[in-house]
């Protein structure tokens, strides 16, 4: 969420989780499958919402509900009530618990597991896990969004009994992005004198399942056009990434498709694909979307429960990840570059392990991975929001034979180096490269 909003504005999970067994993503049947937390599968496409948000009583969804959600091409269907499961399961979609409280008169206690002793917090989690009625579509339990470090010693007590109560199940925590500001935890809402060390210390002290933070500095730089917020973006990207690979953890971000702030700029395709492909190209587990319904303007589903054009741009970004994530499951990221000039300063810098060059009028990002049996990838991502653009490349292997996946239907196809490839504004590509 926005952390300046640290009331309840805000808004990609692991364990119960989410097989994608094919690329097809009409067949709702095929979308969502309880499984096991260590499973290679877990790909979420989430918004970030709580399904019938903060208000008291709850807000009921009369069009534009669950239904509209799997129609969007999510395979998640955010944070829901016990009262919700039964029609997830109808459309496919995993869920996460937010409360077992149907007038949400105890949501809040999302906020104050210091508060609690040992024993409150083994009844609360326990609580929650008896709520979801041990449903398949369970994919876990909202625990905490944004956390200081001085609640690192309790919210490391909720996961332990998430774990204890629903082995494979997720207990969801949000990070702050590396905006928030730093300094002693009684001055600061990271309480840390650095990112990295926030970063360290959770995974340290909470042992999550998973890292996850948000990061809205597309839309807060205006379409990257202020190089110095731009640059948050791609810091934070990689900040975590490092952090969730030293530690062997899957990793989520939650970027913008809303308009955040009413002077700031407002979702677009490019600005959407954009998020999508740097997302996929760093390595990160799935997309989650800040936010899905109208407590913002410029949202897919605006405040009277109408769809907005953006929900078919963001039906389109969504379809694109689930076409592609039966092979970005398997894949490991294995490094990051960028083509010069960088978009922003302090970028790490072409050429890669498998990559030596990219040819394009425009800055690229390009993700480098290693597939399970160990066939090697790449992806390739316009980094401009404005033009559309021309690659080649060069691999370091000379002779190699590319093949481009296809973000329609998942299926290969010859890359021809001799003409290259068109990129529009913000789209990535998936290359098979190879043993």
């Amino acid at each position: 969420m926005p952390f300046s909003r640290k009331l309840f504005g805000w808004l990609t999970l692991y364990g119960g989780l989410l097989v994608l067994a094919s690329g097809c993503v009409t067949a709702k049947s095929n979308r969502f499958a309880a499984a096991d937390v260590t499973q290679p599968d877990f790909f979420p496409v989430l918004p970030w919402d709580p399904y019938h948000w903060w208000g008291k009583p709850p807000v009921e969804r009369t069009n534009n509900g669950l239904d509209s959600i799997a129609a969007c091409n999510f395979n998640m269907a955010g944070f829901v009530l016990p009262r919700d499961l039964p029609e997830c399961r109808k459309f496919g979609l995993g869920a996460i618990m937010l409360t077992t409280d149907p007038l949400f008169t105890n949501v809040t206690y999302i906020y104050d597991w210091k508060k609690c002793s040992d024993t409150e917090i083994d009844r609360r989690v326990k609580l929650l896990v008896e709520g979801s009625g041990h449903n398949p579509s369970t994919v876990g339990y909202f625990i905490n969004d944004e956390p200081g470090i001085t609640d690192f010693p309790a919210l490391g007590k909720a996961v332990a009994a998430v774990k204890k109560y629903a082995p494979g199940k997720l207990a969801y925590i949000n990070l702050f992005p590396d905006y928030a500001t730093l300094g002693a935890p009684d001055t600061s809402q990271l309480g840390t004198p650095s990112y990295d060390e926030y970063l360290e210390r959770f995974v340290a002290e909470v042992k999550p399942q998973l890292i996850s933070y948000d990061n809205y500095m597309v839309q807060y730089s205006m379409d990257l056009s202020d190089r110095g917020q731009a640059a948050s973006y791609y810091r934070n990207l990689l900040a975590v990434r490092r952090v969730a690979l030293e530690h062997h953890l899957p990793y989520l971000n939650i970027v913008a498709s809303c308009q955040l702030r009413k002077e700031k700029g407002v979702p677009s395709p490019a600005n959407l694909l954009f998020q999508t492909y740097t997302t996929l190209a760093a390595g990160y587990r799935g997309v989650t979307w800040y936010t899905y319904f109208g407590s913002y303007d410029y949202a897919p589903i605006d405040s009277a429960g109408n769809k907005t054009p953006i929900w078919a741009w963001l039906q389109e970004a969504n379809r694109q990840v689930l076409a592609l994530a039966p092979v970005m499951s398997r894949l490991t990221s294995t490094g990051v570059f960028f083509s010069a000039p960088a978009p922003v300063d302090g970028l790490p810098m072409l050429p890669g392990k498998l990559i030596e060059s990219v040819t394009c009028s425009t800055p690229v990002m390009v993700g480098e991975f290693q597939h399970q049996n160990g066939q090697r990838y790449a992806m390739i991502v316009n980094l401009s929001l404005e033009h559309s653009a021309l690659f080649n490349l060069k691999t370091v292997a000379p002779g190699q034979t590319v093949k481009i996946i296809s973000s329609a239907d998942n299926v290969k196809k010859p890359f021809d180096a001799k003409a290259g490839l068109w990129l529009s504004a913000g789209e990535g590509v998936l290359l098979d490269l190879g043993k």
